[in-house]
């Protein structure tokens, strides 16, 4: 009698069983890949809106910006978004406005060219929606800030294509050193983030 006679060899996995199985490895391991995203500049923007003798209120735009994005599948709180706005840019809806918005008592644009927002974790209270703390950097002074996202789709489930969202916060000027005229212009700012972010 052979070695082996009575006995069933061992048989190589049908394709068609493996095939399920690599997609399922394929797919746990997009989940945990971080994502990383640019902001599309050109659809995207901030606006600055605080109250103006108590009566009506005042805007101003930052139209340039620029900032990079990641996001971890499965792992929200590991999220980073770093993005910087150019202060010198910025547009208010008179001349007079804007010239005290550049100027020494606020935005001071000669000094502080830039304005920067980092977050560090991304809460998710639904698919789309939900919170990023971090900090805001503005006029040389770093306060704790949270912004309030909504996102256009599911950044989880659409990881690697392009995605919007609005941000939203508000901010006591005073805290970053702009405590002038404030019988005419309110201390609260509220800020709102609208941005576009492209796969990398």
């Amino acid at each position: 009698m052979r070695i082996g006679d009575g006995m069933n060899p061992a048989r190589p996995i049908p394709r068609l069983l493996l095939l399920p199985l690599l997609a399922a490895f394929a797919l746990a391991n997009t989940a945990s890949t971080p994502q990383r995203y640019t902001l599309d500049a050109s659809a995207s923007n901030v606006s600055a809106k605080v109250p103006f003798f108590g009566l009506a209120s005042k805007t101003a735009r930052f139209p340039r910006m620029e900032g990079l994005v990641t996001i971890v599948p499965g792992a929200p709180e590991k999220a980073v978004i770093d993005v910087t706005f150019d202060a010198t840019a910025i547009e208010a809806p008179d001349s007079v406005t804007l010239a005290r918005l550049r100027g020494e008592k606020f935005f001071w644009v000669e000094k502080y060219p830039t304005i920067r927002f980092t977050g560090r974790s991304l809460k998710l209270a639904s698919a789309t929606k939900g919170t990023v703390s971090g900090d805001l950097t503005a006029r040389g002074v770093t306060k704790p800030a949270t912004l309030s996202v909504t996102f256009d789709a599911d950044p989880v489930r659409n990881a690697g294509k392009p995605i919007s969202f609005t941000g939203t916060t508000t901010i006591d000027r005073r805290q970053f050193g702009m405590k002038s005229y404030q019988l005419i212009v309110g201390n609260k700012v509220d800020i709102t983030l609208k941005a576009r972010m492209l796969p990398r």
